[in-house]
C-alpha cells in the first residue's frame, strides 16, 4: 500500500494550492514577519518572476575548512555555495561584458 502525501505537507515541493488560495490579507499579515510591517503598499509592482535555473547533481571536492564554514552557518548550505559561485560567475561575466563594449 503507498503512502499518499499529506496535503497540507510542504515537503517535497508540494503545497495545497486550494487551501492557499483561500488565505486572505489578514491572515497573511497576522503571520508575516514584523520586519515585513512597514513595507510600502506597492513594493511588489515592479516585480518580475524569474524562472529558477535547473539544478544538476555533481560530486565536487571542496576544502575541509570550506564545508566546514559553509555547513556551520545553518540548512541549506549548498544553496548559499551556489549562490556564492553564482555571484562569482555574474560579475565576471559583467565584467567580460564590460570590455567587449569599450
Amino acid at each position: 500500500m503507498t503512502k499518499r502525501p499529506n496535503k497540507t505537507s510542504t515537503s517535497g515541493g508540494r503545497v495545497d494550492l486550494r487551501r492557499l488560495r483561500r488565505v486572505t490579507e489578514r491572515e497573511i499579515r497576522a503571520t508575516s514577519p514584523p520586519e515585513l510591517a512597514d513595507w510600502p503598499s506597492g513594493f511588489w509592482d515592479d516585480a518580475v518572476v524569474v524562472q529558477p535555473v535547473g539544478k544538476l547533481a555533481i560530486s565536487v571536492r571542496i576544502d575541509e575548512d570550506v564545508l566546514a564554514w559553509f555547513r556551520a552557518q545553518g540548512p541549506r548550505y549548498q544553496s548559499r555555495m551556489n549562490a556564492v559561485l553564482r555571484s562569482f560567475m555574474t560579475e565576471h561575466q559583467r565584467k567580460a561584458k564590460g570590455k567587449t563594449n569599450t
